[in-house]
């Protein structure tokens, strides 16, 4: 099945610092990976009428059980502003029954990097988790 490329929906200022947030997901089971998939392009929609959105894509190793977001914020608190709406705060409780793991990392950069690359999410995903 198709990655859903990058998507602007909101260009931010060219000296802006955006908040940026990468995720990988995989499935206990493969029919759970065909029911995480068809729920992306709803959240794709949120995503595209979400305040604050700078970017966002998703690859998709549907087979594989394995799902990566990356995505781009005007802050931390509008990331988390989309997290909690819908349809993506049913989705997410919904996709906890048959998921077997979630790795979740955050940072930010100029919004002139935009848009980031898979090989940025994927080192950062692998990155050994800080303790503050």
């Amino acid at each position: 099945m198709p990655d859903i490329p990058w998507i602007t929906p909101t260009a931010p200022a060219p000296d802006a610092e955006v908040y940026v947030m990468a995720s990988r997901f995989e499935t206990a089971t493969l029919a759970g990976a065909f029911k995480f998939f068809l729920k992306a392009p709803g959240i794709i929609g949120q995503i595209r009428k979400a305040p604050g959105a700078h970017g966002a894509a998703l690859r998709a190793r549907v087979l594989g059980r394995t799902f990566l977001t990356l995505s781009a914020w005007e802050d931390r608190d509008a990331l988390y502003r989309f997290a909690r709406s819908e349809p993506h705060r049913s989705s997410s409780r919904a996709a906890s029954a048959y998921m077997k793991e979630s790795a979740f990392t955050y940072w930010t950069v100029p919004a002139s990097e935009l848009p980031l690359t898979w090989a940025e999410a994927e080192r950062r995903l692998a990155e050994p988790k800080q303790s503050h």
